[in-house]
């Protein structure tokens, strides 16, 4: 996969900000792993997984893989249900 398959047509301009930005982390790795998960569950979430999202957005692209691949251990502010939603949506995809 190389990039986005859920189009932005109809998104509002929080969730096309938000769309971008999983796909365009900095690392080709992160990229994918926010980039799939937000083409499957972005268009579904209400506000407050929004801001959750949102939220887990702003860790930096290589604590994220390591967290995700569990090299490193979760800080607690971002140990939340969107991330384990994020790592489990990733380990199921990539089996």
């Amino acid at each position: 996969m190389t990039g986005s398959t859920l189009s932005s047509d109809g998104l509002d301009a929080r969730r096309r900000r938000l769309l971008f930005r999983s796909w365009h982390r900095g690392t080709r790795e992160a990229d994918l792993i926010m980039g799939r998960f937000a083409d499957v569950h972005l268009p579904g979430f209400s506000d407050a997984e929004l801001e959750q999202y949102e939220h887990l957005l702003e860790a930096l692209e290589t604590d994220l893989l390591s967290w995700v691949t569990g090299v490193a251990e979760v800080p607690p502010e971002h140990d939340t249900a969107m991330f384990r939603r994020v790592r489990d949506f990733h380990l199921a995809v990539g089996r």
